[in-house]
């Protein structure tokens, strides 16, 4: 089968399954019995949309005995306005999966919190911990947290580009303004709707030229789980002699980190192979 085909068996089987279904299938075991042998946590999983294969990946890497509980936001255009709309919907996710007694919750979707700063993402994520009784976590705070255990100083970061130079910036700004150096912050141009069908070997020729043209930068950033660049961490880093930061990996390190767990993962890069504290 080849790469192509490959890619969209999984979207397909994510889709088919009807995301709450695949997870449910995939967990029942593990969400079921909890004084089961191999249990070791539930985490809520709260998606932007459903059409790409990140929760795939990350359900298949995740070590045995992690529930996952999925909902969705279904976003459709990557705008800031969209993005500044979307917490009402966030909380409501929240306040379910809360009631699901998860372990954790994985609140995915690093833009809208970016938009806020660090400062106000973490007045909503402490108010929502607090109001919930549940222990959460934004996909930009887990980044920057794989960044700190990393010992990165200044990144190249990679995004979609999807919501133009503007909101480029405002991610360069939230990583400064959390000490992270950014020598500069490049989009590709996408359409919101097109990323998860970009090809690897696009991302991959895109990553090589900016780090060629940006010096400094001791680490490299792709923004987003819709970008298909999870197997090209580990040639990449090879490659370029630094860590790769990418949401999905990130995502993986750091549940295990909440749950306890600590289960290194060969192929995905530094983070996954090294589970740095």
């Amino acid at each position: 089968m080849g790469k192509s085909a490959s890619r969209f068996t999984r979207r397909s089987f994510m889709l088919g399954a009807g995301g709450a279904g695949l997870c449910a299938a995939a967990s029942s075991a593990l969400t079921g019995p909890a004084n089961a042998s191999n249990y070791r946590g539930v985490v809520g999983d709260i998606k932007p949309r459903t059409n790409d294969s990140a929760l795939v990946d990350m359900i298949r890497l995740l070590p045995e005995g992690i529930g996952v509980i999925p909902v969705y936001l279904n976003l459709k255009e990557g705008t800031r306005e969209e993005y500044g709309s979307a917490y009402g919907t966030y909380e409501k996710n929240i306040a379910y999966l809360a009631e699901q007694k998860c372990n954790v919750i994985s609140v995915e979707g690093a833009p809208p919190f970016m938009i806020l700063g660090p400062a106000g993402e973490a007045k909503m994520v402490d108010g929502w911990k607090e109001k919930y009784k549940t222990d959460m976590f934004t996909s930009s705070q887990n980044q920057v947290n794989a960044m700190r255990a990393l010992k990165v100083k200044k990144i190249l970061g990679i995004t979609s580009g999807s919501g133009g130079p503007d909101l480029n910036k405002t991610y360069a700004k939230y990583f400064e303004d959390n000490g992270i150096g950014v020598v500069a912050m490049e989009g590709m141009g996408l359409e919101f709707k097109s990323i998860p069908e970009v090809p690897q070997a696009t991302i991959t020729a895109f990553i090589r030229k900016k780090f060629a043209e940006h010096k400094g930068a001791d680490a490299v950033y792709i923004l987003g789980s819709s970008l298909e660049a999870l197997p090209l961490i580990a040639p990449l880093e090879r490659e370029l002699k630094v860590p790769v930061v990418q949401a999905i990996a990130a995502r993986i390190w750091e549940i295990q980190k909440r749950l306890k767990v600590h289960e290194p993962i060969k192929g995905y890069g530094r983070l996954l192979e090294t589970l740095p504290a």
